[in-house]
């Protein structure tokens, strides 16, 4: 169906998004892969190009605008282009409300420009080895020193690990507290105390830098401390809804570009003297994933508009995130059987896609949490 919710300003900046990433990003697709990680001359040029911060205000680099379409179309875009690896979703979607709503006007003067140049990188450190989708399980502290805080644990799976200059640490401020003793203290690159870990060896996502982080007694003035001590944990759960959005287009965005990719392939691949699409199990598997992703792309386009106009729910975002990963998992998976041997053989685009969507059903809360969620919005 034809979409509505983009204006002629969004077009714009899709041109300028898909140029991004056909210039500085597509080309080095195979080779950010072998390296596990993207260069950092890419993150400056999406800064130079306007395509990170656009939500902070234009006294630090930004534009001001609080709008989740050009959120949407940067993730649409990235897949689109087949581009790999660059963790501006993590940027611009997760980001964005920590420091512009939780920071002072000292830490924004601090940090605000360089995020938006693309000279600083940022990541976010919440899950630990024993704590994923419970995060207040989190075991790393922080306990006051003076003008201080002294920062002990570690963290993993943390997207931009290795190239991130400025972390946000979820830490236990007051232990015995449980939830309501956690608090958000941003960690600096270069600070003593602060290792990066291994470079975790994923499944997929190959190019996008995914790392351990260590902290043994690490001080950080005490002012970096963003949002309220103790409130760390209803921050945290507050932002959750908007990056379970960010992670739903970008499933659904990948499964769309698996199926274009398959339905060329039909078109092509040739089999007993005829296209392999015209064979009624490949047509009908082909037409089957054509109704489910349009019908997903109605709802999540309905729950971006619903985010824009401050009426997104929890239990709203924890569907668009289960329909959309669960159902573009079966989508991407169906496409690549339509390869055959081919789908398998990683020099195969639809192979990396099926690699890289696997971990979508895990990451921002796993598939069977959000059916808790879901569960509990209708009074069970």
């Amino acid at each position: 169906m034809r979409r509505t919710i983009f204006t002629a300003e969004h077009e714009l900046f899709r041109d300028t998004a898909r140029t991004y990433y056909q210039r500085e990003c597509a080309p080095y697709t195979e080779q950010w892969e072998r390296e596990g990680q993207v260069s950092r001359e890419a993150w400056a040029a999406a800064g130079k190009a306007g395509l990170i911060g656009w939500q902070f205000p234009e006294e630090y680099g930004g534009q001001g605008l609080w709008d989740f379409r050009y959120n949407a179309i940067m993730a649409e875009e990235m897949h689109a282009t087949s581009s790999v690896g660059i963790g501006l979703g993590l940027q611009n979607d997760v980001i964005p409300p920590y420091l512009m709503h939780l920071t002072t006007p000292e830490q924004k003067a601090r940090w605000l420009p360089g995020v938006i140049s693309g000279e600083t990188i940022c990541a976010l450190a919440l899950s630990e080895p024993g704590a994923g989708s419970d995060l207040k399980n989190i075991r790393t502290t922080a306990r006051r020193d003076g003008d201080t805080w002294v920062i002990d644990g570690s963290k993993t799976f943390i997207t931009n690990g290795i190239l991130a200059d400025l972390v946000i640490v979820a830490c236990k401020t007051d232990p015995d507290a449980g939830h309501k003793g956690i608090s958000l203290i941003v960690v600096e690159r270069g600070t003593e105390g602060f290792e990066r870990g291994r470079k975790l060896d994923k499944v997929g996502m190959k190019a996008q830098d995914t790392a351990e982080l260590f902290f043994h007694g690490v001080r950080v003035p005490a002012e970096n401390l963003i949002g309220q001590e103790g409130r760390g944990f209803y921050h945290m759960m507050g932002n959750l809804p908007t990056e379970r959005l960010a992670i739903a287009v970008a499933a659904l965005a990948s499964a769309e570009r698996a199926f274009g990719l398959a339905l060329e392939y039909a078109k092509t691949r040739t089999a007993f003297g005829r296209p392999i699409g015209e064979f009624q199990a490949n047509r009908f598997a082909l037409a089957d994933i054509k109704a489910q992703l349009g019908v997903a792309r109605v709802y999540l386009d309905g729950c971006i508009m619903a985010l824009v106009d401050g009426e997104l729910t929890a239990d709203e975002a924890a569907a668009a995130k289960y329909w959309t990963t669960e159902t573009g998992w079966q989508a991407i998976d169906r496409c690549m059987q339509l390869f055959g041997g081919y789908g398998y053989v990683n020099e195969y685009e639809i192979a990396r896609i099926w690699r890289d969507s696997r971990v979508q059903r895990v990451f921002g809360g796993t598939s069977e949490i959000m059916q808790e969620i879901i569960g509990r919005s209708l009074g069970l």
